[in-house]
C-alpha cells in the first residue's frame, strides 16, 4: 500500500499537525454492491483527532460482510524521541482488549470442555480465593464485571513477579457483594487468568498462543513480543524511570507481573484484528470462514447480556454491551452490538445485526499520557454506522 511521504519535524506540535504519513485506502464495495461505501466522514474525523492532538497517529478499519470496506492511517506511530509515520502493520499494545480476546474465549474453552462452570464459586477451582468475602464470587461474576472487587491491585507497594500478584488476587477484598453492583476491575480478569492456569496446568501465554492465536493464523499478535519487532511497535508512555515503553506493556500491573496478565499483555496489529473480528462475526452466524476457537453457541452466549437480573449495565461474557465505557459504540449501531475499549487507545466495536465492525488502534498515551479518544471512538463509529447502513 503507498504511503504519503513523511520528512522528520523538529517538534511535537510541527508533528502533531501536518498530517503527515497518511494512508487511506480507496472505499472497497461492499459484497453484491456495486457502489462503494462513503466513509468521508470517518476519515475527517480522524485527520481532526490527529491535528487536534487527541492521539499522535490512528490506524482504523471498517468491516462488513467478510471483507474490510475501508482502511486508514494517520499521523506519526512515535514522536519521542525521533518522529515516525504510522503504517498500516504497526503493532500495538492491545490493553484490556486482552481481557475479551484472549481470557474470556479460553476461559470458555474450558467451559466448552466441563472443565469449568459459570455459576460456581471461583474458590470451588482455586480454594484460596475464597479468603476476605469472595467465597459467594462465581466465575461469571469475574467475566461480566460483577463480583464487586475494586478496580485493581494495590500499587502503592513495590511488589514484583506473577506469584506476588497471584498472592495479592487471592487475598482482595470486595468492595461490594457478589451481583451487586458493576465495578469494572482488572483483577477479574486477573483472577481469571490464575484459574486458566491452575486448570490448564500452563502459563496463561502458552495456553492462549496454542489454543487462540496459532489456530486462528494471527501471526502478528503476541505476548512479550521480541525484539526484532520493536521497530514496528507503537511505543507507549515513560515509565518511572524516564524509558519510553516500546514492546514493554503499558499496564503497571502486567508490567510488574513480566508482561503476560489475565486483563492485559497482548500485542497486534489490524489485519490480525480484523482476521479476529470476521472469525467471531462468521462462527457466531454459523458460517464457513476462518477457524474460530468456539462453538457458535457459546459465542451468542458471551456476545449477549449476562449481568445479573435487574441490572442496568449490559455486559456480556468479556464483552462490554451497553454500560459506561460503551462510547465506542456511537449512535449509530444497535444495543446488543459489544465490543471493549484498551486504556492504551485501542478499540474494537461488532454489530451482528449488519454484520460489521469497527477497529479503531491509537497510541494515544504517546508520549505523556494526555491523549484522549473517547470521543473519536464514539464519532467514528456513529460516522461508520451512518455510512454502512447508507450504502
Amino acid at each position: 500500500m503507498p504511503h504519503c511521504p513523511a520528512a522528520p519535524q523538529p517538534t511535537r506540535r510541527m508533528v502533531m499537525a501536518s498530517g503527515m504519513g497518511l494512508i487511506v485506502s480507496a472505499c472497497a464495495p461492499r459484497a453484491g454492491r456495486s457502489t462503494p461505501v462513503d466513509m468521508r466522514d470517518v476519515d475527517d474525523r480522524l485527520r481532526r483527532a490527529v491535528s487536534t492532538h487527541e492521539t499522535p497517529g490512528v490506524v482504523c478499519a471498517v468491516g462488513q460482510h467478510g471483507r474490510v470496506v475501508h482502511r486508514a492511517v494517520y499521523g506519526q506511530r512515535a514522536i519521542d524521541p525521533a518522529p515516525e509515520r504510522m503504517t498500516w502493520d504497526t503493532v500495538f499494545d492491545m490493553a484490556s482488549l486482552t481481557k475479551p480476546l484472549i481470557t474470556a474465549p479460553c476461559i470458555m474453552q474450558l467451559w466448552e470442555k466441563g472443565l469449568i462452570e459459570l455459576d460456581v464459586p471461583v474458590s470451588t477451582y482455586v480454594p484460596e480465593f475464597a479468603a476476605n468475602g469472595k467465597a459467594g464470587i462465581t466465575i461469571r461474576h469475574l467475566l461480566t464485571h460483577y463480583s464487586g472487587l475494586p478496580p485493581d491491585l494495590d500499587l502503592t507497594e513495590p511488589w514484583q513477579g506473577h506469584d506476588q500478584a497471584r498472592s495479592r488476587t487471592m487475598n482482595a477484598r470486595p468492595d461490594q457483594p457478589a451481583g451487586r453492583k458493576f465495578i469494572y476491575s482488572d483483577i477479574n480478569y486477573l483472577a481469571l487468568g490464575f484459574v486458566l492456569e491452575k486448570l490448564t496446568g500452563q502459563p496463561l501465554e502458552v495456553y492462549a498462543t496454542q489454543n487462540i492465536l496459532r489456530p486462528m493464523g494471527l501471526g502478528h499478535s503476541y505476548f512479550r513480543p521480541d525484539a526484532s519487532l520493536l521497530p514496528r511497535i507503537a511505543p507507549t508512555q515513560a515509565d518511572t524511570d524516564g524509558h519510553m515503553l516500546r514492546g514493554i506493556v503499558h499496564d503497571p500491573t502486567a508490567r510488574r507481573m513480566g508482561g503476560v496478565a489475565g486483563h492485559a499483555g497482548l500485542f497486534s496489529n489490524a489485519d490480525d484484528i480484523c482476521r479476529y473480528a470476521q472469525a467471531l462475526l462468521d462462527r457466531r452466524a454459523g458460517r464457513p470462514g476462518t477457524p474460530f476457537p468456539l462453538r457458535q453457541d457459546t459465542l451468542v452466549l458471551m456476545t449477549t447480556p449476562r449481568q445479573p437480573a435487574g441490572s442496568t449495565e449490559l455486559r456480556g461474557l468479556g464483552w462490554d454491551i451497553a454500560t459506561h465505557y460503551s462510547s465506542a459504540r456511537g449512535d449509530g449501531f444497535p444495543v446488543g452490538s459489544f465490543g471493549h475499549t484498551g486504556f492504551t487507545g485501542t478499540s474494537l466495536w461488532i454489530d451482528p445485526q449488519s454484520d460489521s465492525y469497527v477497529l479503531i488502534l491509537t497510541n494515544r498515551v504517546h508520549p505523556d499520557g494526555r491523549g484522549n479518544v473517547v470521543a473519536l471512538r464514539h464519532d467514528v463509529a456513529t460516522a461508520a454506522a451512518r455510512a454502512l447502513h447508507a450504502g
